[in-house]
């Protein structure tokens, strides 16, 4: 049935059931253990194999909509229909200064654009090539495993850090009266709120926005927390006045399917048109790797080696194998795909 979760489809769902005592704000996670032996298994083979048949039947299948057509990616163009969305999306880079559009550490340097190889990505203005470094060491710090935050509209602060270091993170968007994440982080962590992160490198699960911000650049950066997330009461107030723009967007629950695998976005949290992306699949409880790539990533060039183009948004949704660029075409696909 639409919006009946799977709990064994998802890493988080099969994992941290029990908390232990230790600092305010902070959780050491505890992986689930095997089921006890008091449990009945199935009597026989062919049981089993009934059982699994019922669960393939149930699942719902996901396919590309009808006539679907990837579109061809076209770089700073907006659809006319999303000239207004796009402008109150952009409203954010304003209230917050930037903030998630650049890697730490980030520089830039130009160069004529016969000095930069065909397969290197670098952006193209008026015959200069601009390219994206960052110097900072925060790369050599590797995540084995993707971060999992349990997140809601709110949670502007810590998505921007996100950016900012370059993290991978599986969401898990919480909606109002969203029926499958928001109950499950008020199961794993004791209290409904958010964002709640659990980070599977370390064992750690914790809420509170700026707790996390302290947790992520001591763990993976240079332990130096950015100017506009530093700034206490002015820092919520701006990530506040951000939302103006797109007020009531990506807030509440729109009845979907849930699909069996996470779908992938490559995007930044300081762009107006994957902010649009975001809400979507916030609205549409759609659990998401979002593969940071602000500017100054080296993700960047990964992507441009994969698809012979850079752009963002990206999606990929390995349900339907469907890959494609464009935020307003990628909201439709989405709505098309998913919406119950």
């Amino acid at each position: 049935m639409a919006g009946v979760i799977n709990v064994s489809q998802f890493p988080i769902l099969r994992t941290f059931s029990r908390r232990s005592s230790v600092p305010a704000g902070i959780r050491t996670s505890i992986p689930a253990t095997r089921a006890s032996s008091s449990e009945t298994p199935p009597s026989s083979g062919a049981t089993t194999a009934a059982t699994r048949g019922e669960e393939q039947e149930a699942a719902p299948s996901f396919a590309a909509p009808a006539g679907f057509k990837t579109p061809e990616p076209k770089r700073f163009a907006v659809r006319p229909d999303k000239g207004l969305d796009v402008a109150g999306a952009a409203l954010a880079l304003f209230f917050r200064l930037g903030t998630g559009v650049f890697l730490n550490g980030y520089s830039v340097s130009f160069v004529s654009k016969d000095e930069i190889p065909a397969d290197q990505y670098a952006l193209e203005l008026a015959g200069i090539k601009i390219l994206n470094a960052c110097t900072s060491f925060l790369h050599v710090r590797t995540v084995a495993t993707n971060l999992q935050i349990f997140s809601c509209p709110f949670c502007r602060k810590v998505r921007e850090i996100v950016a900012v270091l370059d993290l991978d993170v599986l969401f898990y968007p919480c909606p109002r009266n969203g029926p499958n994440f928001r109950p499950k982080a008020v199961e794993l962590g004791g209290k409904q709120q958010f964002p709640y992160m659990v980070d599977p490198n370390t064992g750690v699960s914790m809420y509170e926005s700026d707790a996390i911000i302290k947790y992520l650049v001591d763990k993976y950066g240079d332990g130096r927390v950015p100017l506009m997330l530093s700034l206490g009461l002015l820092t919520t107030l701006t990530a506040g006045f951000a939302m103006i723009g797109r007020m009531g967007r990506g807030q509440s629950y729109i009845p979907s399917k849930l699909p069996p695998k996470p779908l992938e976005l490559w995007a930044y949290e300081g762009s107006p048109f994957c902010k649009l992306v975001r809400e979507v699949l916030v609205e549409l409880e759609l659990p998401h790797i979002y593969r940071s790539c602000a500017r100054g990533s080296p993700k960047r060039q990964i992507l441009y080696a994969k698809t012979g183009h850079f752009q963002a948004p990206y999606l990929e949704d390995p349900n339907t194998g469907v890959q494609m660029f464009e935020s307003a075409e990628i909201i439709e696909y989405l709505t098309a795909t998913y919406a119950a």
